[in-house]
């Protein structure tokens, strides 16, 4: 009897739900993947299992334990890149990739061959990344579900309630150039122009690619604008700030923020040159909770002073932080002082720590989407840079608060363990909020926002001067093949 228990036991570790347990009509499916005209670089959905008894199922039910395929109803296969990402806690997350594919899709979403929720789900209007055939803005962000506007972009637009177009490109150039690289943008007929200005222009890549993936999905307004291509934010005047973009904001400055070029690119790369992105990041969060190191984690290079004082505090509290420099480039190397240079690791790796420590770097750490979507709980530390997202969140809600000068890191820390209850609290919050706001919709959502208010304020005709090169889209095969109650629809929106 004794053996038949331990045998009984080991496949209950091996199989700790039963596929029995599992009902395919009580389990959710749902997300912008099963959307008509939600198109994005990759599309994705969302698998939660249930039991017969209508039951969310909390345990982890395997790699494979569901299986996402697609396929066109008339010509069968679809070339495409299918993952689908276990959560280990009953929740999946499906994504694909089409190439040269545009027109209907059947997306199956099965478990052990049945087909669950809903699945097969029949599309009509879905378009691989390098299609062109751009939408109505009202269509696409209905498909979406995008917000109308966003709280920082009325915040940033609220000192320019009219752009002149006539003065505002020769201001900014002045101003900013040749100290600074910028680049200059015109949107024209939905097709992409650019001159830019500076040493270092490299960058520019990080704006012509998600304005170019854009207009590929909806149609833009005629608008103009300039994109800084440094960290650091520009605009000083406080009596009358220019309006340039940036990836990042500060408290002393007036700049209009994108969502970082960093968050942008792993949209657009996803499931391709990236590994890293909001996504993979839930796959990968280490162990659970109460197996995790309780110790407050960094590693980075030594772009701020900052840095190296946690490194320093490392080498003296190796029992409360585990913090080193990867890479030293900007301060001179103290191994005495700051310990160690260590190898950098997976970003994944990260979460074998519970406290995860958000120091800046240049400016901004865009590391922050990705630490607060993991389940660790983060602390940050006080900063006059931010990002997009940041003034949504909110100190001792979101994210534990660090002085500044990293002074009470040590005191954060010892609080954290003390009070494990409202540390995982701090904890769900922030997760819950990053994997609801942060998702690659949302990222695609405020660039269009941003730009459709932009243009609304500009006073004059947007022009494509002849100092200025076209962006060109990449080639492919894919075809527009509207439906005709898509093209009715257009037609409406543009009368």
């Amino acid at each position: 009897m004794q053996y038949l228990f331990y045998i009984a036991f080991l496949l209950y570790l091996l199989y700790p739900v039963q596929s029995s347990e599992i009902s395919h009509s009580n389990t959710q499916v749902w997300g912008p993947a099963l959307t008509d005209n939600a198109n994005l670089p990759v599309r994705y959905l969302f698998i939660h299992a249930y039991d017969k008894k209508n039951k969310v199922i909390k345990k982890d039910l395997g790699d494979d334990a569901f299986k996402l395929t697609v396929h066109d109803q008339d010509a069968g296969r679809v070339r495409a890149w299918v993952q689908v990402l276990n959560l280990h806690n009953g929740s999946y997350i499906g994504r694909f990739r089409m190439y040269d594919h545009g027109g209907q899709l059947v997306v199956n979403v099965k478990h052990e061959g049945k087909h669950v929720a809903s699945s097969p789900y029949s599309l009509k209007e879905v378009y691989g990344d390098e299609c062109y055939c751009p939408l109505p803005m009202k269509q696409w962000t209905k498909a979406l579900q995008c917000p109308p506007t966003y709280r920082q972009i009325e915040e940033d637009l609220k000192p320019h309630k009219v752009i002149e177009l006539s003065t505002f490109a020769k201001r900014i150039v002045e101003r900013f150039t040749p100290h600074h690289s910028v680049c200059h943008y015109a949107v024209v007929n939905n097709q992409v122009y650019r001159q830019c200005h500076g040493s270092i222009t490299d960058f520019k890549m990080f704006m012509d690619a998600p304005l170019l993936s854009l207009t590929r999905k909806v149609k833009l307004p005629d608008f103009e604008f300039f994109i800084n291509l440094g960290d650091w934010p520009l605009e000083k005047s406080h009596g009358d700030p220019l309006p340039i973009i940036s990836w990042c904001g500060s408290d002393g400055t007036h700049d209009i923020i994108l969502p970082t070029y960093d968050i942008t690119n792993s949209v657009l790369e996803m499931l391709g040159r990236v590994s890293l992105d909001i996504f993979s990041v839930q796959a990968n969060t280490g162990p659970r909770w109460g197996k995790k190191i309780a110790k407050g984690f960094f590693r980075g290079r030594d772009s701020r002073q900052e840095r190296l004082d946690l490194a320093s505090m490392s080498v003296k509290n190796p029992d409360l932080i585990d913090a080193a420099i990867t890479n030293y480039f900007f301060f001179k190397k103290d191994e005495t002082k700051y310990g160690k240079s260590v190898k950098p690791i997976s970003f994944f790796d990260f979460f074998k720590h519970k406290y995860q420590l958000n120091i800046d770097g240049t400016v901004a750490a865009y590391r922050f989407p990705y630490l607060l979507v993991g389940d660790a709980l983060v602390f940050k530390q006080e900063s006059e840079y931010y990002e997009h997202f940041y003034k949504d969140l909110q100190p001792w809600k979101h994210y534990v608060p660090l002085k500044h000068d990293l002074s009470d890191v040590m005191e954060q820390v010892k609080w954290a363990r003390k009070n494990e209850k409202k540390a995982r609290e701090i904890q769900r919050a922030a997760t819950e909020y990053a994997r609801t706001n942060l998702k690659p919709a949302d990222i695609f959502c405020y660039h269009t926002a941003l730009f459709r208010e932009f243009a609304a304020r500009q006073n004059g005709t947007v022009k494509i001067l002849n100092t200025m090169e076209k962006v060109e889209q990449p080639q492919t095969s894919c075809k527009c093949k509207r439906s005709k109650k898509t093209k009715k629809n257009e037609r409406k929106e543009e009368l």
